[in-house]
């Protein structure tokens, strides 16, 4: 292995586990549990996966915000 792909990997790791905190983060808010209740459950379904969950939420709250 190279040094530069070592790197890569070391980042991307660290990547994942910010992203891992922050998701739990979000999905402890209340906002998010407000964002949960309004969508219906056929929604929540669809999307059970938490990661997916945050990313539409934090999608749509920044489209709302650039209004």
């Amino acid at each position: 292995m190279t040094n530069s792909t070592i790197a890569k990997s070391s980042q991307f790791s660290e990547d994942s586990q910010i992203w891992d905190s922050l998701k739990q983060a979000i999905a402890s808010s209340s906002g998010f549990e407000r964002w949960q209740i309004e969508h219906p459950v056929e929604d929540q379904l669809q999307n059970n996966n938490l990661d997916l969950q945050v990313r539409r939420y934090l999608r749509e709250t920044l489209e709302t915000l650039a209004y």
